[in-house]
């Protein structure tokens, strides 16, 4: 298979039709390969427009997925990324969104909960030269606040709240992007830190799946 064919397919037809017209995002859809980051089995799959399975579910935990590529794009778009900035992204997988960000931002710490998929995403940065990113284990929903604050939070997969803890770790200024709610319903959201208050403001619907760790605390009613 070409696969460098079918990443230019990719981004003419699910993602420059979605409204994605930023260069440094199209580049960096250009630029990663996507095969490099999908199971053995799935390779010649990279490039259709759905999720694809990274991890199957196991021990009580949901399945894992890598992210579409158009609802990725135009959260990737959303972030307005520079050089400038240090990125955390929340929920890392095999380390594909990793090595896109890595070419939009300074530098990128990447947290993710599957000390497994951590691992192979270690392995496929490091295999592809993507030095500015730092992979990290940890809880998702605690963030990663040992080397915040972070100019952008990433969170790789739809939530149905953005913890405190999560926000806290942002620097003023800063942004997080997450998608909030699940299914159709479900809408693209930037969070912004303006001298130690948060603002919320969305932008459009986004059905992607869920990131384990970030359901509500359930309240007792009486």
């Amino acid at each position: 298979m070409d696969f460098e064919a079918a990443r230019i397919k990719m981004v003419d037809n699910q993602i420059r039709t979605t409204d994605v017209t930023s260069h440094p995002v199209l580049t960096a859809f250009l630029t990663v390969p996507r095969e490099a980051f999908v199971p053995e089995k799935s390779k010649l799959l990279a490039y259709i427009d759905t999720d694809i399975e990274i991890a199957p579910a196991a021990s009580g935990k949901p399945p894992r997925y890598l992210m579409e590529a158009s609802p990725l794009a135009k959260l990737l778009q959303l972030a307005e990324i520079s050089k400038d900035d240090v990125v955390l992204e929340i929920g890392c997988g095999t380390g594909y969104t990793a090595a896109l960000l890595s070419l939009l931002a300074g530098s990128v710490v990447a947290l993710e909960c599957d000390e497994t998929l951590a691992a192979e995403a270690s392995k496929n940065l490091a295999a592809l030269g993507y030095g500015n990113v730092t992979v990290v284990a940890g809880e998702l929903e605690k963030g990663y606040a040992a080397q915040a604050p972070y100019d952008v939070i990433f969170i790789n997969g739809a939530v149905e709240e953005v913890p405190a803890t999560v926000l806290q770790q942002l620097r003023d200024g800063g942004r997080l992007i997450a998608v909030q709610g699940y299914g159709n319903a479900a809408r693209a959201k930037v969070f912004v830190r303006e001298h130690g208050s948060f603002s919320e403001n969305p932008f459009f619907n986004a059905s992607v799946k869920p990131l384990q760790g970030f359901a509500k605390s359930k309240e007792f009613t009486f």
